[in-house]
């Protein structure tokens, strides 16, 4: 019988061109992650959800994509499979609550949403605990600042969240 991958799901920007170091540095992490057995879920379109589908697929991992039926799927793109969402609440719930792992990459609004909403039900417990990973220096000056500013509901708020600075520091959680 064959044993099911876990499944970590990224989110990050949809902007961020396969030029930019950040799209190589990702799609090289997600290749890594797929070769020690992990699958990937992501909003299946362009910028940092492209990366890690590609690295993913590189390392012979499957991807889901959840896209939105509003926005057409990019053409190219490299997802094992499709699932269509009505709107962007049942995405999220989808990217959530069907992953054993959340990797927040480069982002924007979206992608600080999606982590905030994840990150608070782990932390209330509706969640089971899971790993909740934010990588990239981009993402520094935003932890610090809510270290320093944010009230939390919970006192362990902050222990659900894992700042990784390398590839290595992903891998291990």
């Amino acid at each position: 019988m064959n044993k099911k991958n876990k499944v970590i799901t990224a989110f990050g920007s949809s902007r961020i061109e396969p030029a930019d170091l950040r799209f190589k540095d990702v799609q090289a992490l997600a290749e890594q992650i797929a070769l020690i057995g992990w699958d990937g879920m992501t909003g299946g379109h362009q910028g940092m959800m492209a990366a890690f589908s590609r690295g993913i697929a590189e390392g012979g991992g499957h991807v889901t994509g959840v896209t939105l039926e509003r926005f057409p799927t990019p053409p190219n793109n490299t997802l094992s499979e499709e699932k269509r969402a009505h709107t962007f609440f049942d995405r999220m719930q989808s990217l959530i609550e069907d992953a054993d792992a959340y990797l927040v990459l480069p982002g924007g609004l979206g992608t600080l949403a999606e982590f905030a909403m994840t990150w608070d039900l782990l932390a209330i417990h509706v969640l089971e605990p899971r790993p909740l990973l934010v990588y990239g220096e981009d993402w520094l000056p935003l932890m610090d600042c809510l270290k320093e500013k944010l009230v939390m509901s919970v006192d362990h708020g902050f222990s659900c969240v894992h700042y990784c600075e390398s590839h290595e520091e992903v891998l291990k959680h």
